[in-house]
């Protein structure tokens, strides 16, 4: 992999845009949570598919698709910034997250899988997390069922981060937003019931909340055990494909009734965790799907007033 552009410099996160051949590529991220310092917290976001067949309607990672990415291409969007920081490989991080969740849907990779068998081969890390994000797109039964075994001999006892990107209780704009045919909330459920075990950490159930997405505090607790599960709510980030479709990403206008929202979801028991990012991610672009290729590709006057800019630097080739 050549690392060709990068974001300019910040103390909280860098995007890189990494080039396999034929010319496709994919983006990485690595990125602090202030005010913990990287020996505290240091979290790097992988891509699993040169671009993703999913479409959601607010990531920009959607616009193609181009084959999936080998465990050893996965490995080295890890290994560049480990290189960089920590090159004798031992991660000397209390926390170390690497989640794969930026571009493309992990599930659809069998690859991901063997990263994670193999990832403690490769680094020294007690800190070490792996999260996955999915929308469980269906017919990943099998894929599944394999996680869980490699979480209960390799990560168990909190070491892993399993997450489902939820959305919307309402099925239909379950669908508009995930135009995909996939698991419906009954089955993601059964699946936490035999994924979760004592001692792991609960399966987050993310929402994002633009003030018009359905989160029915009454249907979250009849599919879902706040015990196994906790609730997530991320605002819209302003990527491209949000605001072309109309998305609302001004998440103060809407601070007061999803203020409400989560009291009620309280009151049925779960867990809430409002994630509301450093408003610099944004105009860095490593906020969740921000694609760094639609900026390369595009004309500046192309891009939306109201939509994330960044600026990029340009590296020599790395091996």
């Amino acid at each position: 992999m050549d690392v060709v552009f990068k974001t300019k410099d910040s103390d909280i996160a860098t995007v890189y845009l990494g080039a396999f051949g034929n010319k496709k590529y994919v983006e990485f991220v690595e990125s602090v949570q202030p005010p913990y310092p990287v020996e505290k917290k240091w979290v790097i976001i992988v891509s699993t598919l040169f671009g993703c067949p999913v479409g959601c309607q607010m990531c920009d990672a959607g616009g193609f698709y181009g084959g999936k990415l080998s465990a050893d291409e996965i490995f080295s969007q890890i290994d560049y910034p480990v290189s960089l920081r920590f090159p004798d490989r031992s991660i000397d991080s209390e926390k170390f997250k690497v989640q794969f969740a930026r571009m493309g849907e992990p599930t659809l990779n069998h690859s991901v899988l063997e990263v994670l068998k193999d990832f403690k081969k490769r680094f020294h890390s007690p800190g070490f997390i792996p999260s996955i994000s999915t929308v469980a797109p269906y017919g990943t039964e099998k894929f599944f069922k394999e996680l869980i075994e490699i979480k209960d001999s390799l990560y168990n006892n909190g070491r892993f981060q399993m997450q489902f990107s939820i959305h919307s209780t309402s099925k239909s704009e379950r669908d508009r937003l995930i135009p995909i045919r996939k698991w419906d909330l009954n089955k993601i459920s059964e699946f936490g019931d035999d994924f979760f075990s004592s001692g792991d950490q609960k399966i987050t159930l993310n929402f994002i909340f633009s003030g018009e997405m359905e989160i029915d505090c009454n249907i979250l607790q009849n599919f879902f055990d706040p015990l196994k599960f906790i609730v997530k709510i991320t605002p819209v980030n302003p990527t491209l494909s949000a605001v072309r479709n109309s998305i609302n990403t001004e998440f103060e206008k809407v601070r007061k009734k999803l203020e409400k929202k989560i009291f009620g979801i309280k009151e049925k028991g779960f867990d809430v965790i409002l994630s509301i990012g450093e408003t610099e991610e944004n105009l860095i672009g490593s906020n969740c799907g921000q694609y760094l290729g639609s900026y390369l590709k595009a004309e500046k006057i192309m891009i939306p007033d109201n939509a994330y800019t960044y600026e990029l630097e340009k590296l020599c080739k790395n091996g």
